[in-house]
Order: structure tokens, then sequence, then C-alpha cells
């Protein structure tokens, strides 16, 4: 097979690497990659917002079967232009891809379908969206409809940061037109967990759970980011729990798009909060996670290329949950100033030594610049360290961070202490 994937992050660098190890597969190409990815697969100068190029590409390369990391290309129909001229991708079609184009949209499916959520509502005028948020209780969650990079979802402790994160989404734009409408939430207790689901519209395959980390600072404090690390599994996802979300969450929303005509074939992301109640939906994705598919993939030892292929054909050839094999600690570093503005071109040193198999550097915002590796994104490497316990994960991982260098570099020195500390309490309730 010929695999096209789109996109140029660290996500998509997880599934090159994952795709290629395929015996199905002759040949990657990635469009645009980045300088990691160069290293496995043929990198072609294409953005994915060249929907037109991209299916030129595929067209004329025999691309057998594409592969979609980004949300923007999914809302804006990629899937419908390849299906149009015959060519297999993986990825919902524009009107399933709305379940994260509109949150609006998606928090609304999950009360037609009875999917537990937060309390919430829907405001396009932002005087009406301020005296809403003045008779609720803090904290509250307001949250750009449209897409914004991952960073849309405001945490607001108090009423003033309420009414300030509602001018600046809705009247200073700062999101773009994915301020236009706002959805407010209740605040959620608990602790966050990722599941990715790959679905052909009725069956699914579940992949590991996991857990991603927000925030830019350690404890999870300050503004959010596309994620700065994950862990994979995550603990506070037993067995019992992921059935749940399965049965709960997953069944009824596949279920309700088709029943909305919009039937979902692709990798359905849910973000959940695990409350004293069960879990809950934060926000649905239409795509694999970013930082999440860094530390999930390695973790598996299927060949996920027959679950693209058959979910893209709409006949996935198994049903059920995949079990992790080992755990996986994924650590990103970050550019000085990330999520804010951040320089680029900063020199990459480091990565010219062999690295042990049990960890794997994922290039997320590289380039190469006369001959030299330099940074060129806000999230510039994800690096996952694996191991047979999450603290050899942990502890690998950021043995191959300390070996990086480049000037600025930032990163929590934080991800998987939750899972540490969940495991300690299982272990003293006699569950471990």
């Amino acid at each position: 097979m010929n695999v096209l994937v789109i996109g140029n992050g660290g996500r998509e660098h997880a599934l090159v690497w994952k795709i290629a190890r395929s015996p199905k597969v002759d040949k990657v190409y990635c469009a645009p990659g980045n300088a990691g990815i160069a290293e496995v697969a043929e990198c072609v100068d294409l953005p994915p917002s060249d929907l037109e190029g991209l299916v030129r590409f595929a067209y004329r390369k025999k691309i057998d079967l594409t592969v979609v990391g980004p949300e923007a290309p999914l809302v804006a129909g990629i899937v419908d232009a390849f299906e149009a001229q015959g060519l297999a991708i993986f990825g919902p079609s524009r009107k399933a891809a709305e379940i994260e184009g509109s949150k609006a949209f998606a928090k609304h499916l999950m009360q037609r379908y009875k999917i537990p959520t937060a309390r919430y509502a829907v405001f396009t005028d932002p005087g009406e969206a301020s005296e809403y948020v003045k008779r609720e209780p803090v904290p509250i969650v307001v949250k750009a409809d449209g897409l914004a990079a991952g960073k849309g979802s405001i945490v607001c402790r108090t009423h003033e940061e309420a009414l300030q994160a509602i001018q600046q989404i809705m009247v200073e734009r700062i999101f773009g037109r994915a301020g236009e409408r706002v959805v407010i939430e209740e605040f959620m207790v608990g602790e966050e967990a990722s599941i990715l689901a790959i679905t052909d519209g009725e069956r699914m395959v579940v992949m590991p759970p996991s857990q991603d980390h927000k925030p830019i600072y350690d404890g999870d404090q300050g503004p959010n980011t596309g994620g700065m690390g994950a862990y994979c599994p995550a603990p506070v996802v037993d067995a019992e729990m992921l059935e749940r979300v399965r049965r709960e969450i997953l069944e009824p929303a596949i279920r309700g798009m088709a029943l909305e005509g919009r039937s979902y074939r692709g990798c359905l992301y849910a973000g959940l909060m695990i409350t004293e109640v069960g879990p809950k939906v934060v926000e649905f994705n239409c795509r694999f996670g970013d930082p999440e598919t860094q530390a999930v993939l390695p973790t598996i030892d299927e060949d996920l290329v027959p679950l693209l292929e058959g979910a893209a054909a709409g006949k996935l050839p198994q049903e059920g949950i995949l079990e992790s094999r080992r755990w996986a600690v994924c650590v990103v570093m970050a550019s000085g100033g990330y999520p804010g503005p951040y320089e680029k071109g900063k020199v990459i040193q480091g990565l010219d030594r062999p690295f042990p198999e049990d960890v794997i550097i994922f290039h997320a915002g590289t380039s190469r610049e006369k001959g030299q590796l330099v940074t060129s994104g806000g999230r510039v490497l994800g690096v996952t360290g694996l191991g047979a316990t999450i603290s050899e994960a942990i502890e690998r991982a950021y043995w191959a961070v300390g070996k990086i260098v480049f000037d600025g570099a930032y990163y929590r020195k934080d991800i998987g202490q939750k899972a540490l500390r969940r495991l300690r309490v299982m272990a003293g309730a006699g569950r471990a």
C-alpha cells in the first residue's frame, strides 16, 4: 500500500511511525510533514488546507489510503472531496466533523441522546452571555464554539474572569470567527481522561485510555495549550469505567450521529471528566488527540493500518477494546513563551545521538534550515518514554528530555504524577 498522512505535528509523526511499521505498507507520504517525519516518510510540500492539491496528489501517486491528522481539513470537508474522486480516506465527513467544529452542535447532540455532560447554555450575544454568567456559580467554563487549536476553553474562577473571557472571545475575537458563539458550562469536578475510538459508523475499536495535560504549568496551572504531555494507560479509567464509557458515551454518540444523517467514520475522541457519579463528556474531537496519540500508539502491538482501512471502507475488521502492552509517557518540549508569542529558528541539539528503543522522539514543530535542525512551532518535540511500569516510563522520558537542548526550551516536570498518585491510592485500597 501507498499511504498519505496529512499534517505536520507530533500526532502525525506518531501516525507515520506506526503506519510505517505495518507489513501492508510499502511507502508513506506526509503533507507537509516536518524534519522528524522526513526520516521515515517522503514529505510533500502541500498544506492541509489545499484540499484540491491533496486530491490531485493522491490521485497521481495512486495513494491507497489517506489518513487525516488535524481537525481543520476535516471540518472543511477533505473527506468529501477525496471520496468524490473515489479515493479512500480515514476521517469523518464535513457534516460528521461538526461534532468538533461546533461545540454547540456537540452539546445539543449529547442532550438529545442522553450522553452525560455538563449543564450548558449557548449564546451569540455577549450581553446576554454576560448576564447569564452573573447568575451562575463559579468556577464556570467559557468556550469558543468553533475551532481554536485546543485553546478555546477558559476556566473562570470568578465572575470577573468569566466576563473578561466573554469580552475576549466574543468582542475582541481572540479566536477569530470561532468566537461568534460561546458555550458556557458548569465546572465539572473530577479527573480528566481521553478515549480514542476507531469506528466505521457502527462497530468500533476502543484504544487504551490516556490523560492529557492542557495547562502550561506544573500542577495544571496557567492558560490552556494544545497539550503539554500525556501518559497511557490512565489508571483513572479502569476496565469497568472504560466499559461504561463505551456503553454510555461512545455508542450513543455514534448511533446519534447516524440518526442525525451524519454517519461517523474515523477516529472519535472523547475528552472526559471522571466524576463521582461516572464519566461525563468535556468535548468530542473528530480526530486523534495530540499529544495523546504519541502516548497511546506505542502501547499497542496491533497493526493500525487494517483498522484505518476498514473504518474508511465502512467495514471495520474487528471490534472491542485494545489492551496496552506497556506504559508510555510523552513529555512535550515547547518554545519559550508558548502558548503566547514565541520565537522560531532556535537550533536543536542532542538529537544526533542514538536513543534506546524505549525512547521515541516525535517531532512537532521542527524544520531544517541550512542543514541544521531548528524549532518552527510552539510545541517542538514530544519525547515518549516506555516502560513496564509508569515509573520506568516517566524516568526514561525525562532522561531523554535532559539530553535535548534548544534556547528557551520549556516543559512540564510533572507528567505522569497523577497516575502515580492514583496507583498509590489504589494499592492502599487493595485494588492494585
